[in-house]
């Protein structure tokens, strides 16, 4: 009798216990199939997001150069930001996202598991959104910056060069910068650099890159004695505006997620732009007298670069007193480059994009303490810590953005010449390039 209740209870238990072993496969099943599947409404606002960034870049950067070079200029202005555009989505897809974001970590480049996009996952490691959608909301990065560097060299520079160069600088000094801080690259995983939303990684590159291709390019014929006026402020404000609705998803979508952090990304993003307006024009009226267009444009695209590698990391307060310092450094800035050094960086992108970049980079620092309603730390000492990280990743990033471009800009102009003729440049680009006049009047 023993014997047998004994055998029933083994029985049981035994049964018991396989059902429990398999109700756990099941359940790590499950798990398993829930991380292999991506969040629908994370998955949308990135592919918002990533259309959000490209409008920042046509039309939006389009109208905001075009209106502040001569009426001579601006058509030939949207053929070249069109043009890198398409040519950086082109070598993003075939090369570009995986030395960028190839499975390497700490390394100098990513691997090359990815080529054509081919070998991408389903769901990117760390995110709860299709790797696909991640490699276009990147992409969006990747052809916006090197449009940035246009602002630069107007009215002078060969089409077929800029072309030329815009492309081997994205896999030359693009893509490595973006692996190197975004991609689990040496600088974000040795140092700890941290960049939000592209301060480093976008401006900090296209900023130093300008600068050195004003140098190399030389001045425009006439400058700086001859005044040079932007034909259209109407159109630049209107580009501003269109780059200010498109930061959005620009700061906002690198949250990568449809998250408070994204929320608190975007809050951050517009109260800068506003601050930093609003003191670029203040300044304006005490030092020449009147408010401008442009100069309410420019203050408000000094702030939104400013505030961009901090977005998410910090509280609107801070967000205000980064949009403040970018207006209050970036307009001096302006007349030191122009006027002091007499560098024709023609639209301010090392001025406005580049330092304001680099400034902000360097205030997340501070500002990321939790005394300051940031993300961070809450003890002084990790805060120097990562001011350390910041100033080491902004100064490498720069120092290769420099010697990185004088590479390229010199390798492509053994093919094709840096620079139009004297002849040209007069005329103007739009016809003597590419054979079409932006305005037509009878």
């Amino acid at each position: 009798m023993i014997a047998r209740t004994a055998k029933g209870l083994f029985g049981a238990v035994l049964t018991t216990g396989l059902a429990l072993l398999s109700l756990a496969a099941h359940a790590q099943d499950a798990l398993t199939s829930v991380q292999d599947v991506a969040d629908s409404g994370d998955t949308a606002w990135i592919l918002v997001s990533s259309a959000f960034v490209l409008l920042m870049t046509m039309p939006g950067l389009t109208l905001f150069y075009g209106g502040l070079v001569r009426a001579k200029g601006f058509l030939a202005v949207l053929v070249q930001v069109g043009a890198i555009a398409a040519v950086a989505s082109v070598l993003w897809i075939m090369v570009g996202y995986t030395l960028a974001f190839g499975n390497v970590s700490a390394g100098w480049l990513g691997g090359g598991n990815a080529w054509m996009l081919l070998d991408i996952g389903n769901v990117r490691a760390g995110t709860t959104i299709p790797e696909s959608a991640f490699a276009l909301f990147q992409m969006c990065f990747a052809l916006i910056t090197p449009a940035l560097m246009v602002g630069a060299w107007v009215d002078r520079a060969r089409f077929g060069w800029v072309i030329g160069f815009c492309a081997l600088w994205g896999l030359i000094v693009y893509a490595p910068v973006a692996h190197w801080v975004w991609g689990g690259g040496w600088l974000a995983t040795r140092f700890g650099t941290l960049d939000f939303a592209g301060g480093i990684v976008v401006h900090t590159t296209a900023g130093i890159s300008a600068l050195v291709v004003a140098l190399l390019l030389g001045k425009r014929s006439g400058f700086p004695k001859t005044l040079m006026l932007p034909h259209s402020p109407s159109l630049t404000m209107a580009g501003a505006a269109l780059l200010w609705v498109g930061w959005f998803g620009f700061n906002g979508g690198s949250a990568l997620a449809a998250n408070d952090d994204a929320a608190s990304a975007i809050i951050n993003t517009h109260v800068a732009a506003c601050i930093a307006a609003l003191v670029w024009i203040a300044i304006e009226k005490f030092s020449v007298g009147k408010p401008t267009s442009v100069g309410f444009a420019t203050g408000a695209v000094a702030g939104l670069a400013t505030v961009t590698p901090a977005a998410g990391f910090i509280a609107p307060g801070a967000a205000m007193i980064f949009g403040a310092l970018g207006a209050i450094v970036c307009y001096p800035m302006i007349q030191l480059v122009k006027q002091r050094l007499e560098i024709d960086d023609s639209l301010d992108v090392f001025a406005v994009h580049g330092v304001g970049g680099m400034l902000g980079s360097i205030l997340l620092a501070v500002f990321l303490s939790d005394g300051f309603g940031g993300t961070g730390y809450a003890d002084g000492m990790n805060m120097v810590r990562q001011l350390v990280a910041q100033f080491a990743g902004v100064g490498i990033v720069a120092l290769w953005s420099a010697f990185a471009t004088v590479v390229c800009a010199l390798m492509v102009a053994m093919v094709i010449p840096m620079r139009v003729t004297e002849d040209e440049e007069r005329e103007g680009l739009d016809i003597t390039s590419h054979g079409e006049r932006a305005w037509e009047f009878d």
